[in-house]
């Protein structure tokens, strides 16, 4: 299966910014929607931003104004630039192909290992 990889976390403080980004195999980029997704122990894995080939994007309201998805497909990587960090925003982060079915976002692929999100005073 197609193998993804997160980097770009770390600590930051509270209006802080980060960018993350997510290397994806072949020509993935040019013909799916992309995911970030977003998990904190003990609660499920959240959709907080998405591409589709197209390049239209998908923000969930709590990272709405903040958050913003890009991605190059030459590069086969997708962004997530993160400005104006909450402490509410430290969490794992992943990528992954993802399409939306029955009102919800739906994960396609296999999960990378993410990369962890810290933000702290």
């Amino acid at each position: 299966q197609a193998q993804f990889v997160e980097s770009g976390g770390g600590l930051v403080h509270p209006g802080g910014s980060l960018t993350l980004s997510c290397a994806a195999p072949g020509s993935i980029l040019s013909r799916s929607t992309m995911g970030w997704y977003r998990q904190v122990p003990g609660k499920q894995r959240d959709l907080v931003a998405a591409i589709s080939a197209s390049e239209i994007t998908f923000y969930d309201n709590s990272v709405k104004g903040r958050f913003t998805i890009s991605k190059d497909n030459a590069k086969s990587t997708v962004y997530l630039q993160m400005n104006s960090l909450e402490p509410e925003d430290t969490a794992t982060y992943y990528c992954n192909p993802s399409t939306y079915l029955s009102g919800t976002w739906k994960p396609t692929g296999s999960w990378g290992p993410g990369t962890q999100v810290t933000v702290s005073p």
